[in-house]
């Protein structure tokens, strides 16, 4: 028995001297091969301890076109930069992204530059709250407004629209803020029936004569005209002469006028004069100033911008020289770096901090 149970151990003995061997040439092996990894570049090392910078693009409604330029933005961004994930948000819109941006719920998102203007300094309708920690990155595309209402609906002109139902987009949307300074100022706000109904909704309703008119302010041409166009023939109002009579823009200087081509829309065969606004990329003040630049060297390469056109033909208005058009508030400093590489000069509105 004894010689069994000296064998045993002996065993055993081995054993453990087996495993003492094994863990102490892991440890070797760890130490010699952990610095190789280490080596490369400072940059590369910081990133790799802090890990993945996970973001969030604050885009748009279901069928609009902020949502189509956000979730592009978002994918090729995560494709491209090392370390960085951006992931879409859908959201009601412009007014919803500057509060999210803002508060730093999100990281990036998609702003009309009135609100960006407004909401800096206060002036956002029933909200007096600033919001500066919202900076521009680059313009993205002109918004122009679409005021759509069916043929024969015996609603030929704006001041018609008095007693009659209207969607105005999603309730904190951009296109909802737009038209409630527009009708305001024309003296119609308080004296329509206003539902706040997402574009392709809107398209769906006016088809079914649950709305009499609904308001898009989005790049042309937008899905949801198209859809309601194509159901329905439809008109599409003349929004300047009545904003020019009613003062309003005097009031809102950064609104543009511009003019919706004949053919843009099947049935509609005559030129449309309306207004846009500019949609802007924008970031968070807390989002570091590398990120932003590599996000805008990668989607204003010529290989991003190509991309963002088959993403959604309205991503043809963005250019390298136009990247700084309709922005009358501080760029992210960022922004401010890549701008002027790329030879464009701030305005002292642009440079503030």
């Amino acid at each position: 028995m004894s010689i069994i149970r000296n064998r045993w151990i002996l065993t055993l003995g081995t054993i453990a001297l087996n495993l003492m061997l094994l863990s102490a040439c892991g440890q070797k092996e760890e130490a010699t091969t952990a610095p190789a990894v280490a080596e490369p570049d400072a940059g590369i090392i910081a990133g790799s301890a802090v890990g993945t910078d996970r973001l969030s693009f604050s885009g748009g409604p279901e069928g609009g076109t902020f949502q189509y330029f956000s979730n592009g933005i978002a994918i090729r961004l995560s494709k491209n930069i090392p370390d960085v994930e951006v992931s879409n948000t859908a959201s009601a819109g412009s007014l919803e992204n500057l509060r999210r941006v803002n508060s730093g719920e999100a990281d990036f998102g998609i702003v009309y530059s009135g609100d960006t203007y407004l909401g800096r300094v206060g002036r956002l309708t029933n909200d007096t709250r600033e919001y500066k920690n919202v900076y521009a990155m680059a313009y993205l595309y002109g918004a122009p407004a679409h005021l759509i209402v069916k043929e024969g609906s015996g609603i030929d002109e704006v001041a018609d629209l008095e007693g009659k139902r209207i969607a105005v987009g999603g309730a904190g949307s951009g296109a909802a803020g737009a038209a409630e300074r527009y009708f305001t100022s024309l003296g119609l706000w308080d004296k329509m029936d206003v539902e706040f109904l997402g574009y392709s909704k809107a398209a769906s309703a006016l088809g079914d004569n649950l709305i009499d008119a609904f308001w898009v302010f989005a790049g042309f041409p937008n899905s949801s005209v198209i859809q309601a166009a194509a159901s329905n023939k439809v008109k599409i109002l003349d929004v300047v002469g009545a904003g020019q009579a009613a003062g309003f823009f005097d009031d809102y200087p950064f609104y543009t006028q511009l003019t919706i081509p004949a053919g843009t829309y099947t049935g509609v065969d005559y030129d449309v004069d309306s207004f846009q606004d500019s949609a802007l990329w924008v970031a968070g003040k807390h989002v570091k100033a590398k990120t932003v630049h590599a996000a805008l060297a990668d989607i204003f390469s010529k290989d991003g911008l190509a991309y963002m056109v088959k993403v959604k033909s309205t991503a043809k208005s963005m250019a390298v020289d136009e990247g700084l058009q309709g922005v009358v508030t501080p760029v992210h400093e960022g922004a401010e770096m890549f701008w002027k590489e790329n030879g464009l000069t701030l305005t002292e509105a642009q440079g503030a901090r």
